[in-house]
């Protein structure tokens, strides 16, 4: 089975409640953000963000001030300009949206943004403020990194929380990491200390082909939400476009003996990585995946 197959498993109760619409369900809020910049290598987290608020219709129900937060000499704004002719200022800034999933109990709360210049606190306050007015159950922090990995394997998508609940419903760990943190990391770790259960997914973009976009990993990230929201999304356009841009590097690095050569590293390096859950759970979840499919086709 191809890792582009696109037919989902069967929708079930994820670990945010969410459930197929019954007796008065009881709704479920769901925040998930994606910034571009230093947190979305090859702008997958981003992409993946725009992708279900236009999929789901979302509405756009506040936007920070952008003077507030942005260095215009850093982040400038961009120059559009329509068929007719007509000149469009687009400023950097950061938005919310709204949207109901069709025949479930989940709400989504969708933002998307620029990383901040100045007043990360502030900034971060502000969001926050909005996402108790909106009633928000749950946050879902969404990046993506350059890492060694490579582009003919499926892309890993590492998942972290510091909610014990979270922890133990997903069988995960906090991030171990230490270090230099973008907007991403301080909005996660402020939001859990406000009181919010808090997840963060993570796609690791090969850094050889870093350039945007990069659907092969915005697919991955949408496939990991999918299954944590218990969504079917429509994605058999982005895994065409995942399957063209593996056959498109592939044909660069058939031209580049050394470029090839490290691919071939990377890949001995993650097959070996990967050997022993390739043949115990990975087996037995795709197997799961299949009965799901055969009893769809019903």
């Amino acid at each position: 089975m191809s890792e582009f197959d696109e037919t989902p498993p069967a929708p079930q109760a994820g670990p945010f409640g969410v459930v197929r619409e019954g007796e008065d369900p009881e709704r479920v809020t769901v925040l998930v953000a994606a910034f571009e910049g230093w947190n979305d290598a090859g702008d997958a987290a981003t992409d993946a963000v725009k992708f279900l608020a236009e999929h789901l219709g979302a509405r756009d129900v506040f936007e920070v001030s952008s003077d507030d937060y942005y260095d215009y000499q850093f982040s400038r704004p961009i120059v559009r300009r329509a068929a007719t002719g007509e000149v469009k200022i687009v400023w950097p800034t950061t938005r919310l949206s709204t949207a109901s999933v069709p025949g479930t109990n989940l709400d989504l709360v969708l933002l998307h943004g620029w990383e901040p210049s100045y007043r990360w606190r502030a900034f971060t306050a502000e969001l926050l403020e909005q996402a108790t007015l909106l009633d928000v159950d749950f946050v879902v922090m969404v990046g993506a990194l350059l890492a060694d990995v490579p582009h003919t394997r499926p892309i890993p998508v590492s998942k972290t929380s510091d909610t014990e609940e979270l922890q133990e419903e997903l069988h995960i760990d906090s991030s171990p990491y230490e270090g230099p943190t973008g907007i991403v990391g301080v909005l996660s770790h402020m939001a859990s200390l406000g009181g919010f259960p808090t997840l963060s997914l993570w796609a690791a973009v090969p850094h050889y082909v870093a350039q945007s976009p990069s659907p092969k990993a915005e697919l991955a990230l949408l496939r990991e939400l999918e299954e944590l929201l218990s969504l079917t999304l429509p994605l058999e356009t982005i895994a065409e476009d995942a399957e063209a841009w593996e056959r498109g590097v592939n044909e660069l690095a058939a031209d580049d003996p050394e470029i090839a050569a490290y691919v071939q590293q990377l890949e001995e390096a993650k097959d070996t990585t990967d050997l022993p859950e390739a043949t115990g759970d990975a087996i037995a979840r795709e197997f799961e995946r299949y009965l799901r499919r055969r009893r769809d086709e019903r």
